[in-house]
C-alpha cells in the first residue's frame, strides 16, 4: 500500500487515477511515500525517511525546496502543458485588455450608471477615451517557447501578428511544435527592437531573476505593452515602474499584483488566474497522479524538475532503481557489482541531470537483501529502491 500525502484540494479526477486498492491518500497521511500538491509551502516541511517523490499539479515548484529533495533522494515533477491552453487564452485577454483599456471602459460605464446619469446618453462621446490599436500586423515577442509559449506564438499568428520567439533552452520537442513562420532570435535584444507586445513564459529562477530589468527596457521599443503570466520575479519591479512612468512602456498586465504596481495606473493586475479554469486543475491533477504512480510502481521518471526523465519498458523479474550523483564509473561501479554476485541484467537505462543520475536496472533474477545493501553503500549513491 502507498500513502500519499495532499496538500492543498486535489481535483478528484486525479484521484481517481490511484487505485483505492493499492494507495492511502488523504491530508491525515503520515509516513508518506508520496506527496501531491499544488501551491501549499513545502520549503520548511519536514520529509520523513519514506518520501520517494513530489508531484506539483502545476508548473512553478519555488514552494518545494529542491536542493534539499535531492540531497535526499526525493524526485520532484511538475505538470508542464497540462495548464498551457488556460494560460494561453489568458495572454490572449491580456493582450486585448492592455491595447483597448476594456477595463477602465468597463469600469467608466459603471460609473456613469451609479452617479445617475442615463448611460445611452454618453457612452459614444465617453467611448474615446478607450480607443486602443488593433492586435492585426502588431509584432509580438514571446520570451520562452515551451508548452505555453509555443501555443502563444501558434496563436498569435493566426491573429495576424508578426511573432518573435526567444529561448536559450528551446528544445526539439517544442522546436517541432512551433509554426514555421515564427521567427526564433538567438538574441533577446533583437525580439526587444521588434515587439509592441511582450509576453514572458519562462520558469522563474536565480538566472531569470529581474531578466526583464533596465538593461531590457532600454533596449525595447517605446510604447511597448508587457505581460508576465509567468512569475513576479522574472520582471524587476522598479524598473518596469521607471519604465512606465516614462512612457516606455505603455502597460503591463500581471497575475502577480503587489500594492506597488497596483497604485500604478498602467498596471493592469490579476490574482494569479492563469490556471484557474477547471479544465486545467482536472488536467494538471491527473498528470501529476499519473506521473506519480509511474514513479512508485515503476520507477519511470517524466516532468521531473530536479532528476533525468528515464523510462524504460519492465522486463525481467525485479528492477532496480538507482538514484546516485552524476560523477564518472559510476554506472560502472553498480554494474561490475551485480555481475560479481552473478546477476544477470535484462535491461539498463541511465540518464543524468546537472549533478545527479538516475540508473533503472531489470534483472532476470531477484537478487538477496545483501546486494541491494552494497548498492547503497557504494560512494555517491543516495538512494536504491526494489521493485517487483
Amino acid at each position: 500500500m502507498y500513502r500519499i500525502k495532499t496538500f492543498n484540494k486535489i481535483a478528484p479526477q486525479g484521484l481517481a487515477r490511484l487505485d483505492p486498492g493499492r494507495y492511502q491518500v488523504g491530508e491525515d497521511v503520515a509516513e508518506e511515500a508520496g506527496i501531491l500538491v499544488r501551491s501549499a509551502s513545502l520549503l520548511d516541511y519536514p520529509f520523513p525517511e519514506s518520501l520517494l517523490a513530489i508531484a506539483r499539479a502545476g508548473v512553478g515548484v519555488n514552494n518545494i525546496p529542491l536542493d534539499r529533495c535531492s540531497e535526499s533522494g526525493v524526485a520532484v515533477f511538475s505538470t508542464p502543458g497540462a495548464n498551457a491552453n488556460a494560460v494561453k487564452e489568458l495572454v490572449l485577454c491580456a493582450m486585448l485588455i492592455s491595447s483597448r483599456d476594456i477595463t477602465g471602459a468597463v469600469r467608466w460605464v459603471r460609473n456613469q450608471a451609479d452617479s445617475g446619469v442615463e448611460v445611452e446618453t454618453v457612452v459614444e462621446k465617453g467611448k474615446a477615451a478607450f480607443v486602443g490599436p488593433e492586435l492585426y500586423r502588431k509584432a509580438l515577442g514571446v520570451i520562452g517557447l515551451g508548452a505555453i509559449g509555443s501555443l502563444v506564438a501558434n496563436v498569435a499568428l493566426d491573429l495576424g501578428m508578426d511573432v518573435y520567439g526567444f529561448d536559450p533552452f528551446l528544445s526539439v520537442d517544442a522546436a517541432l511544435r512551433l509554426d514555421r513562420h515564427v521567427h526564433v532570435v538567438q538574441d533577446v535584444n533583437e525580439l526587444y527592437k521588434k515587439a509592441d507586445y511582450i509576453t514572458a513564459h519562462i520558469h522563474f529562477n536565480e538566472k531569470t531573476r529581474h531578466m526583464i530589468g533596465k538593461e531590457a527596457f532600454d533596449a525595447m521599443k517605446p510604447g511597448v505593452r508587457l505581460i508576465n503570466l509567468a512569475r513576479g520575479g522574472v520582471v524587476d519591479d522598479e524598473a518596469l515602474l521607471a519604465a512606465l512612468d516614462a512612457g516606455k512602456v505603455t502597460a503591463y498586465v500581471t497575475d502577480f499584483p503587489t500594492n506597488k504596481l497596483v497604485a500604478n495606473p498602467h498596471v493592469i493586475a490579476m490574482p494569479h488566474l492563469g490556471a484557474s479554469t477547471p479544465e486545467s486543475e482536472q488536467n494538471c491533477a491527473v498528470m501529476a497522479a499519473e506521473e506519480l504512480r509511474d514513479y512508485l510502481e515503476n520507477g519511470n521518471i517524466r516532468n521531473s524538475v530536479n532528476l533525468p526523465d528515464v523510462r524504460l519498458d519492465r522486463s525481467g523479474v525485479q528492477r532496480l532503481c538507482v538514484l546516485h550523483k552524476n560523477i564518472p564509473a559510476m554506472l560502472a561501479s553498480i554494474t561490475a557489482l551485480l555481475s560479481r554476485d552473478g546477476v544477470n541484467v535484462e535491461n539498463l537505462s541511465n540518464k543524468s541531470k546537472g549533478d545527479y543520475a538516475y540508473t533503472l536496472v531489470d534483472l532476470g533474477a531477484r537478487v538477496e537483501p545483501a546486494v541491494l545493501e552494497d548498492l547503497r553503500n557504494l560512494p555517491n549513491v543516495i538512494r536504491v529502491r526494489s521493485i517487483g
